[in-house]
């Protein structure tokens, strides 16, 4: 028996037996009343005879008997009925959504035509399927965009030797060159991977959370980026607070990085950059902010998506594949973290991550 016979069978059950209860208590009555009715003795002279119910209490004893029977029979039939049409929205419903599941996420349930719980259900589903769909659609993009950023490096290496193989005049010092590019396309896939990985990671959440302070994270990611923030002419503003939080401080760490490296990427020469630890409202709060390019507000949600980038002047030249934005939502969501983004109208970006 499918689990809807057995809700309906439930529902007339729960319908019919209260009825059939009441009924035989109703029946019961007369009879109590019979006997209660009968002579006590005395203590003087023979025992009493039983009384023998009359005729008038046998039939309606009877007759009700009867009543209770066709009775219960109706409200059995009666209870099948009304649990069918009781549960034909959910019926709609479970067949709809397993239409959905099984081949177009794009259709919806809509409304039952009655302001119910049924209509919450639908509403409830609906919105999962657009969850569903909306994930589905991301990861095909992801699988697309790791494809192509993968296959780029493999078809420059390949082209690379190719043409080094095909020079019949080729040099020592040209093949050593061609090596070196070799070398540096590898290292660019390996970062990929890396990266990859890192979002994976992310995403699956945190298992073990550990105490940490997240200005000695941040102070770790400073300290070895010096360097190249004085190639790119950036000044480096760094305000460190007390701001004990909880969770993967590996993690952690690789927010703080990505969120430094970002900054230190899309810059400006002779523009600067500020990271700040602090403690406000009892939360550990980490802030960064750097100067750079206009970023219209519209485009700003779309720079947390894996490999998105905006302009040419993210492109190519930055030395990164778009998923470093990508990797800080992944880790702050999975510590339950607030990211707060800004793009201020003089350019460049501020981000703000509020750990609970």
């Amino acid at each position: 028996m499918s689990a809807r016979r057995r809700l309906r069978t439930q529902l007339t059950l729960l319908y019919a037996v209260p009825f059939l209860a009441s009924g035989a208590i109703l029946v019961s009555i007369p009879i109590l009343q019979g006997r209660e009715s009968s002579p006590v003795g005395l203590g003087v002279g023979p025992p009493p005879v039983a009384p023998v119910p009359g005729p008038d209490l046998a039939r309606v004893v009877t007759a009700s008997a009867a009543g209770l029977a066709a009775m219960g029979l109706v409200a059995l039939v009666l209870g099948w009925l009304i649990a069918g049409r009781f549960l034909r929205p959910l019926r709609g419903i479970t067949a709809t959504a397993r239409d959905i599941s099984a081949s177009n996420l794009h259709r919806r349930l809509g409304r039952t035509g009655r302001n119910d719980e049924f209509t919450e259900l639908a509403a409830t589903l609906d919105d999962l399927f657009g969850r569903l769909e909306a994930s589905f659609t991301s990861q095909r993009n992801f699988v697309a965009n790791a494809s192509h950023e993968l296959r780029t490096p493999l078809t420059a290496q390949r082209a690379l030797l190719q043409v080094a193989l095909a020079d019949p005049e080729v040099t020592v010092e040209g093949l050593r060159a061609v090596g070196r590019d070799v070398l540096d396309l590898g290292a660019a896939q390996e970062r990929l991977i890396d990266a990859l990985l890192t979002l994976a990671t992310g995403e699956q959440g945190v298992e073990h959370r550990e105490p940490f302070d997240l200005a000695e994270v941040a102070d770790a990611v400073v300290a070895g980026r010096r360097d190249d923030a004085r190639r790119r002419d950036l000044a480096l503003r760094v305000r460190l607070g007390a701001a004990p939080a909880t969770g993967d401080r590996r993690l952690v760490e690789s927010l703080v990085a990505n969120l430094v490296d970002n900054a230190l990427r899309h810059n400006t020469p002779g523009g600067h950059v500020e990271l700040g630890t602090a403690t406000v409202d009892g939360r550990a709060t980490l802030t960064v902010r750097n100067t750079g390019a206009v970023i219209p507000p519209a485009e700003l949600e779309r720079l947390f998506q894996p490999f998105q980038r905006l302009g040419a002047q993210r492109l190519g030249h930055s030395g990164g594949h778009g998923l470093g934005l990508a990797i800080v939502r992944a880790i702050a969501t999975a510590h339950g973290a607030t990211l707060v983004p800004a793009a201020p109208p003089e350019g460049g970006l501020a981000i703000e991550v509020r750990f609970g």
